[in-house]
């Protein structure tokens, strides 16, 4: 299915099907009839000789510089170049590409003031798999994301380099293989193509989409570690949780208690009266980062169907304003509040496996999950990755937009750095991914010594596929193979899928 862009009613979900599903991208006619209205008040202003911010001027402290109609076009292209400042690793595809369709979007808003064959263009690279080269480091976040998407820019020019069906060569040449003709930029489409936090923002979409499964994820290794120790079901009763009627919390109790129900091992009573705080307080610590990555997503969405550059034109009122659209604060803000929100899923989970491995707390379990104790280890030190990696993310936490440096002679002082905390981001979930991949193997472990009490049904799923690919540990071995295993599943759903096809879909919604 073709996504239509109109500037108004882009989704994260269309972001990712563009970014990894490689869907089409296509101007929908109200997007065309929006461009093509802007871009009419942009010519008439022009010939107005009204100054207007760089397109009449220069930009930056140079603002203050009038441009002639002459020197226009030049000064767009070069202000592409000038600005591909990147360093660092090279981007992914999908990171480009999340971005070059959320930029096609805001085009499509009719605010920007480019040219409808120069946005054809940029949308048809995405279509035929023009790829531009994008160093990962250079944007403060604000004027958006200034380095990495003049790179882009580059190649719709026919400079720079970019990846065509994977290969990389240098961006005229891609596009010439791609069948398309660069832009020769006219007023206005330099800073059109660059003005915005487009790509810190379809990142942010790619890696909160991640979140989700994450979270998901997560959900299922606290319900098995739950169920490894004999946790008592009251703490998660519906009735309970519903006096305090937070989505988050009350979905998260819902799933344990759909994921834990038939358990043979939870029915065998320890007597105790309560468990410990990380095992009866798991939908509560766990809740809140459901709604902190929901909030998040809130503020993408609203995003990418925004207007974000400088100066904006107004066709219906026919005149332009500058100001700051292109500020990336939102966006940082969301991705620290949500690396905040996800290092505590990875928190609780280590917690779990502390317990699943302490004799003292794990309710009948051996020594660090192994028979032969002292002779074998057993998963002891897998702990210790885990909690290698959540000390790790509580240093990744700290937020980056409570930073700022003042950048063009103090005209530009001050920014989001928000491409910081996308990137701090990242790594945290990387890290999540294998406290919980950690969490999964010494729950399924507990359940072999568990038996014959056999875990719920869900949880038997997930034990199946984990074993497919990690056998039970009787004697010592290396243990960076199984956590890799489980990692890996993690990532490609299918140990969630296994649980989903007894459970049914865990859902991060309360059903009321």
């Amino acid at each position: 299915m073709t996504i239509r862009l109109d500037g108004e009613s882009l989704t994260i979900a269309d972001v990712v099907r563009v970014a990894r599903g490689g869907e089409k991208l296509e101007i929908g006619l109200k997007g065309q009839e929006r461009i093509l209205a802007c871009r009419a008040l942009v010519e008439k202003l022009v010939a107005g000789d009204q100054p207007i911010y760089g397109v009449t001027t220069g930009i930056g402290e140079l603002a203050r510089i009038r441009i002639t109609p002459e020197q226009s076009g030049e000064m767009q292209r070069r202000i592409v170049l000038s600005h591909s400042a990147g360093t660092g690793r090279v981007l992914d595809a999908e990171d480009v590409r999340a971005a070059m369709a959320i930029r096609a979007n805001v085009m499509c808003k009719g605010c920007v003031g480019m040219r409808l064959e120069s946005v054809r263009t940029y949308v048809e690279m995405v279509n035929r798999s023009v790829v531009p080269m994008v160093y990962e480091k250079g944007s403060v976040g604000t004027s958006g994301d200034l380095s990495p998407m003049s790179q882009l820019a580059e190649v719709v020019l026919g400079t720079g380099q970019a990846f065509y069906r994977g290969e990389l060569m240098p961006g005229a040449e891609a596009m010439r293989r791609a069948g398309l003709e660069v832009v020769s930029p006219s007023y206005k489409e330099g800073l059109g193509l660059i003005n915005g936090p487009q790509m810190m923002a379809g990142q942010a979409c790619l890696l909160l989409t991640d979140a989700v499964r994450i979270l998901k994820n997560g959900l299922v290794s606290s319900a098995m570690a739950i169920d490894a120790l004999r946790g008592r079901p009251v703490a998660f009763d519906a009735a309970l949780h519903a006096l305090r009627p937070f989505n988050g919390q009350n979905a998260a109790a819902a799933a344990i208690r759909k994921l834990i129900e038939g358990s043979e091992i939870i029915a065998d009573s320890s007597g105790k009266v309560q468990d410990g705080y990380s095992v009866r307080a798991t939908p509560q610590v766990f809740g809140p980062s459901i709604d902190t990555i929901r909030w998040a997503m809130e503020i993408l969405s609203t995003e990418i169907n925004s207007g974000s550059d400088n100066p904006l034109f107004f066709p219906e009122e026919g005149v332009q304003r500058a100001g700051a659209n292109f500020h990336g604060q939102h966006i940082g803000l969301a991705m620290d509040y949500a690396a905040i929100a996800m290092s505590e899923i990875a928190d609780l989970s280590e917690r779990h496996t502390n317990r699943m491995l302490n004799p003292v707390l794990s309710n009948g379990l051996p020594d660090f999950l192994v028979e032969g104790k002292g002779l074998n280890s057993g998963l002891m030190v897998a702990q210790y990755t885990a909690a290698a990696m959540v000390s790790e993310n509580k240093i990744l936490s700290h937020p980056a937009s409570v930073d700022s440096i003042s950048v063009s002679a103090d005209q530009e002082d001050h920014v989001s750095m928000g491409p910081n905390a996308v990137r701090k981001f990242r790594e945290i979930l990387d890290n999540v991914s294998g406290v919980l991949a950690i969490e999964m193997m010494c729950a399924a472990q507990a359940f072999d010594f568990r038996a014959p009490r056999k875990p719920s049904g869900p949880h038997r799923a997930a034990w199946r596929t984990i074993r497919s690919r990690v056998p039970h540990l009787d004697d010592d071995r290396p243990l960076h193979g199984d956590i890799k295993a489980i990692k890996e599943m993690i990532g490609d759903g299918s140990i969630l899928s296994a649980v989903e096809e007894v459970s049914g879909p865990i859902s991060l919604e309360w059903a009321r």
